[in-house]
């Protein structure tokens, strides 16, 4: 029972490390709003653009040209897995490296869940370009993408290494 207490204790820092992402997630969507339009795009090097993009769908625009269904279904999904993260949380916030791969998810799906709630889609402006990904991807660009998307995926990262450390230590 000690544990589970101590481990309560954490939930706030954790939480409080998720709006962190999330304010940063908002404020630098609300920067890209006001200084770029639609489709714009700066170059910054010659593997990195800033630009403004418009995502309807989910990851590499999945269901992006579906009828306008898909904003409620990704908001819905992101209030159900936010809602059994901050259950995880409160429940395993004593396991540092679980817990910060599942507080970089809530931050980044609250992040992107507000996007599709003030404005219909998610803005993405990160864009990375690789020759190496040109088969994969027209002209090698990387799909763009935001902080919140950023987090997202450091945060399965992170559960995929939990995992692994967590086998090799016999599974506890």
């Amino acid at each position: 029972m000690a544990t589970s207490s101590r481990s309560s204790n954490r939930l706030p820092f954790w939480l409080g490390i998720a709006f962190i992402v999330v304010v940063l997630d908002q404020f630098t969507k609300t920067l890209i709003l006001g200084y770029f339009q639609d489709g714009e795009s700066r170059v910054v090097t010659g593997f990195f653009n800033i630009v403004r993009v418009h995502n309807s769908g989910a990851a590499f625009s999945f269901l992006a040209d579906a009828a306008g269904w898909q904003r409620w279904f990704f908001v819905g999904v992101g209030v159900v897995a936010s809602a059994v993260i901050v259950w995880m949380l409160a429940n395993h916030s004593a396991q540092r490296l679980f817990s910060f791969a599942v507080t970089m998810i809530l931050g980044g799906a609250v992040g992107n869940v507000i996007d599709r709630l003030l404005h219909g889609h998610v803005i993405d402006f990160l864009q990375f370009r690789f020759g190496v990904l040109e088969p994969m991807f027209r002209g090698g660009y990387f799909p763009s993408f935001n902080v919140a998307d950023a987090a997202i995926t450091l945060g399965a990262l992170c559960l995929v290494l939990d995992e692994i450390l967590r086998v090799r230590r016999g599974g506890k």
